[in-house]
């Protein structure tokens, strides 16, 4: 048994036989767990959920902010909580994440913690045909079937339905006339299944009932219903501990949101695709994440004013403790203040050369120097700096003056061009492992509504109002994982996103194989799909497939706006301007550069040729310093 933990009152060896795991320090009973029993010895099962550490940690967040919660006495009868629960909107909530479970909720609508103890002990094989009828029923939807005047009352909170262990013995006393004893008898032979048992309980019970007044047919009804519920019987106690532990996450989410969701990004930090999911719960609830940067995030995920400071420690291939190092340092001292500064007070070789490429990449050093491809490609250079300066500060060689700080001078940082906007997020792809500052398809928004195409979340909102339609959506490739159906017939799960969110579509061979060169990851796509809705699941099967620069290629706006604070920004923008008219010829149109000047407001100047019209080129154009926003009309 996974948690189960035998105790005796002499050594174990002396009861039964034991084996040890070579890969375990604890020694395991050679008995099973029934026998053990038999054998003289008492177990215990220990479950270990890391909620109660989400909780904690939760907790710690708020008090580092002067609220003090104790999440034991929180009200039980809280509406905005319940309010979540009915609403389904319950990704990282204990106990009902899963797709049945939300679509539990919805029609149940729970207005009491009894409510959700009821389901927790519901939602499970056997029982959970119960669901719908409990549903109807709490709502009115469905009339609560009387099954004895004198026992109804014990099922009032499960509407008429026999869920408990513990109404069973109350029944067993109420109807037959049971000792707490001879109930708990009964129980025990639900429990543990054990017919034998039961088929000795039977005569007992019948025979108190007919002393009770029951009439035999009667009898004979609730002891089949008792002797069914004995296949899938559980105890209140355990259900009501696991609901209040599902109830105290869910009150955190609806009353604390961002320390909430903060404490549950802490707990999954090192996977990558729980944390993806959790950054798509974040933007539902508005929550701002900001992105990981060495002068202000944590080693683990933290709250700040409100937002959640993305962990450096959840960057991918990056050790949380070495990111401690960086977080202790600045701590100390202060703010980096540039990329040396930051080498001279970290020793970089403790925190190693594949981590600060993460860094880099996922742009947490930008702070330091907002040319991330510089960065990356002075990394080399700091880690030697940061070397010779941690050799020469432990060598105890001071100035005269008794400074301690290093007197190497900081090598030259070399010119290189940043890395273009595409470039930057692929790079922060790879070290995230999900878009975090943006997304490929930012700069198509504009054309692809023109052409008709849907986001991802708009597509869903379609599928929940008619359960099936088929659509237009762009996405950009995450991972494709092909299969083979028991005929042989080839098909893929392809992994996509859009700024709204990450989603899967069905892909059979016919629609597959044209499109594999345009299915690598990264690349975007438009696919015509059929979305049809499966619970609250929605299903995307792909018809058509395109990349995205031809869906379109003829729906470019008429022109650009380009808006920038700094006119020294301009001979940047006619370089890149001229340099795609010499590039492309199709969808030229006017640019327009809008400098933002303090109190005069906006001044509008007209560029006096035509230029290429495309997401690239505006893409481009937001690259340079100075560029506020660029947008196409």
């Amino acid at each position: 048994h996974a948690a189960g933990v035998v105790i005796g009152d002499r050594p174990l060896v002396e009861l039964v036989p034991l084996y040890r795991d070579p890969r375990s320090d604890m020694p395991a009973t050679q008995y099973n767990m029934k026998w053990v029993e038999e054998a003289g010895l008492v177990k215990f099962d220990f479950l270990g959920l890391k909620t109660l550490t989400v909780i904690q940690n939760a907790l710690d967040l708020l008090n580092a902010r002067g609220i003090a919660v104790d999440i034991a006495t929180i009200p039980l009868d809280d509406p905005a909580t319940y309010a979540l629960y009915a609403s389904a909107q319950v990704v990282a909530v204990f106990q009902v994440e899963s797709a049945g479970m939300r679509d539990a909720l919805r029609q149940l609508k729970p207005t009491c913690i009894e409510d959700i103890i009821a389901l927790v002990a519901l939602y499970r094989p056997g029982p959970m045909e119960n669901i719908p009828k409990f549903c109807n029923v709490k709502n009115g939807r469905e009339k609560r079937e009387s099954l004895h005047p004198s026992i109804d009352p014990i099922l009032d909170e499960t509407q008429g339905i026999i869920v408990y262990q513990e109404q069973v013995m109350e029944i067993a006393r109420k109807l037959a006339g049971f000792s707490l004893g001879g109930a708990d008898l009964l129980r025990r032979a639900m429990g543990k299944k054990i017919q034998a048992e039961m088929d000795a309980q039977k005569p007992l019970f019948l025979d108190g009932a007919k002393a009770n007044g029951v009439g035999r047919a009667k009898a004979d009804e609730v002891w089949n219903l008792l002797d069914k519920f004995a296949n899938y019987g559980f105890n209140k106690s355990h259900a009501a501990a696991y609901a209040v532990v599902s109830y105290q996450t869910a009150w955190l989410k609806a009353t604390y949101p961002v320390e909430f969701m903060a404490a549950v990004m802490n707990c999954d930090i090192h996977l990558t695709d729980k944390l993806g999911a959790y950054k798509q719960e974040c933007d539902r609830l508005r929550i701002v994440m900001r992105a990981p940067c060495v002068n202000r995030s944590h080693a683990t995920f933290a709250v700040e004013d409100g937002a959640i400071l993305y962990a450096l420690g959840a960057l991918k291939g990056v050790g949380v403790e070495a990111m401690r190092l960086i977080a202790a340092a600045r701590d100390t001292g202060g703010g980096f203040s540039g990329l040396f500064d930051f080498a001279a007070r970290v020793d970089l070789r403790r925190v190693g050369k594949k981590a600060l490429e993460t860094l880099a990449r996922a742009g947490a050093l930008g702070a330091l120097d907002s040319n991330r491809a510089r960065a990356f490609a002075s990394l080399e250079a700091m880690v030697a700096y940061s070397a010779a300066t941690h050799d020469e500060r432990a060598s105890s060689q001071v100035s005269l003056f008794g400074e301690t700080t290093a007197t190497l001078a900081a090598p030259r940082l070399p010119a290189v061009e940043d890395w273009l906007p595409v470039e930057r997020l692929a790079q922060e792809h790879a070290a995230v492992g999900f878009y975090l500052s943006g997304h490929p398809l930012d700069d198509y928004r504009g054309p692809l509504r023109r052409q008709g195409v849907l986001t991802y979340a708009e597509l869903a909102r379609k599928a929940a109002e008619t359960s099936a339609v088929a659509a237009r959506i762009a996405g950009t490739v995450a991972a494709v994982e092909q299969r083979k159906s028991a005929r042989g017939t080839r098909f893929a799960f392809v992994r996509l996103s859009d700024p709204t969110g990450l989603f899967e579509v069905r892909m059979f061979a016919d629609v597959l194989d044209p499109a594999r060169d345009w299915l690598e990851p990264g690349r975007s796509v438009v696919l015509a799909v059929e979305a049809t809705l499966e619970g609250d699941e929605v299903k995307l099967l792909a018809k058509a497939v395109q990349p995205v620069d031809l869906a379109v290629a003829d729906a470019a706006g008429a022109g650009l706006r380009v808006f920038l604070d700094d006119v020294a920004a301009a001979s940047s923008l006619a370089a890149r301007l001229e340099v795609a008219k010499a590039t492309a010829a199709r969808n030229r149109g006017p640019v327009h550069l809008v400098l933002m000047v303090g109190d005069l407001g906006e001044i509008d100047v007209p560029l006096p040729d035509l230029y290429p019209i495309t997401p690239q080129v505006a893409s481009a154009l937001k690259h340079v310093r100075g560029v506020v926003h660029v947008e196409d009309f």
